[in-house]
């Protein structure tokens, strides 16, 4: 009988449920607020996101290598989350789109201070039989607070009859809730001491060239996916282009998350049974499979099943990627190689959406889709071996974990 999940792992997963609550109940709106409330178009929103998402992807690999070296996981964890849920809300009080911008930013800060050092805790609690459950679970959790946040929002407009502003200022609610789950539910388990004086390597950047090249190919093969894994508001366009109406969409939107959160949950359980590569290759391919169609099928009826089936791809690869790169960290050096590995989906993401856009303007959707799922097949043939199968090698100097 396989170990069940520890409390500081479900209530890691109920602090991201309340954090995308929070979260859900501004962004969905944050395009409308900026531009019937502020004037701003889409230049500024693409500023927006675009800084905040830079400034995420780099702190992820800092605070990946920072957990590391003072060997503490839950400070940072409440400070990446305490800063979030403080900036969020004050959207709401925004005058210009540039304060929209600063407290994105800083919400973004929060984003890349957190997570590497999470997905390191979760790593740590857990028993390495049962990580694919673990990481499952969480993104179960997110994808449902997903659901339910973008509800309640709308909710308090159109029942409650609120305004904007003010229910970007509700989210500060939520928000509390996750410091206090923190603060009281979250326990860092007792680690090892290195000998007195010793600085591992893994500190500072120069820790890349000490992983084996089981785990850089496998942070490859995830580059060369992202770059064709651009932004979900293409599929939108997509819906849209085919006829399918805003209020449908915005349905769609949360059936998506419903799908995301149930299959991210029984994918991560399956990959502690049939292995991480199957799953993440079996994921890759799906990808890929549901953008050629998208290419190529033009009835509504079609692109709305096409767009609930897409959400089966997150419970193939999103708690597998994470379990198969704690399977392959030593303890002492886990927070770095997740923060190398958000940092380079971060990074790749940036010009992913840029390329399809120029692809789907130059030549056509169709293009552009084709290009996708052409890279998710390429990246499929670049996935290394799992751990213990020969060669492989975790760390130099080092037996795989």
């Amino acid at each position: 009988m396989k170990p069940k999940l520890p409390k500081t792992v479900f209530v890691l997963g109920v602090v991201s449920f309340f954090n995308d609550l929070s979260s859900e109940m501004i962004y969905p709106l944050l395009p409308l607020f900026l531009s019937t409330v502020l004037g701003a178009g889409a230049v500024a929103l693409g500023v927006v996101e675009g800084v905040a998402e830079s400034a995420s992807s780099i702190l992820k690999v800092v605070s990946g290598i920072a957990t590391d070296r003072w060997n503490k996981r839950k400070p940072l964890i409440l400070s990446g989350y305490g800063l979030s849920g403080v900036v969020r809300p004050l959207i709401g009080l925004a005058g210009s789109w540039p304060l929209v911008l600063a407290a994105r930013f800083c919400d973004r800060i929060g984003k890349g201070l957190r997570t590497s050092p999470r997905d390191a805790l979760i790593s740590m609690s857990v028993d390495p039989a049962i990580r694919g459950r673990a990481y499952g679970f969480h993104r179960a959790m997110d994808h449902a607070g997903a659901v339910a946040g973008p509800l309640v929002a709308a909710l308090l407009l159109s029942v409650m009859g609120l305004e904007l502003r003010q229910v970007f200022l509700l989210a500060a609610i939520p928000a509390v809730v996750v410091m206090a789950l923190i603060a009281v539910g979250v326990k860092e388990p007792a680690r090892e001491q290195t000998n007195a004086g010793e600085c591992s390597p893994g500190f500072s950047l120069r820790a890349w060239h000490n992983f084996g090249p089981g785990y850089k190919r496998l942070i490859l093969a995830v580059i060369v996916f992202t770059l064709g894994n651009s932004t979900d508001a293409f599929i939108l366009l997509r819906l849209s282009d085919a006829g399918i109406s805003g209020a449908w969409i915005a349905a769609l939107w949360s059936l998506h998350h419903v799908v995301k959160s149930a299959s991210t949950y029984v994918g991560g359980r399956i990959s502690d049974r049939l292995g991480r590569r199957l799953m993440i290759r079996t994921g890759w391919l799906f990808y890929g499979g549901i953008y050629l169609c998208f290419a190529m099928v033009d009835k509504a009826g079609f692109l709305v099943a096409l767009f609930l089936l897409y959400g089966v791809y997150y419970g193939l690869t999103e708690p597998c990627e994470k379990a198969w790169v704690a399977d392959m960290s030593p303890p002492d050096l886990c927070g770095t190689a997740f923060g190398f590995y958000h940092g380079a989906v971060g990074l790749a993401a940036l010009p992913a959406s840029l390329v399809f856009g120029l692809i789907w303007h130059a030549w056509g959707m169709e293009a552009a889709f084709l290009t996708g799922a052409l890279l998710a097949l390429a990246a499929s043939f670049l996935l290394p071996k799992e751990p213990g199968q020969e060669p492989f090698a975790v760390f130099k100097g080092n037996k795989p974990q």
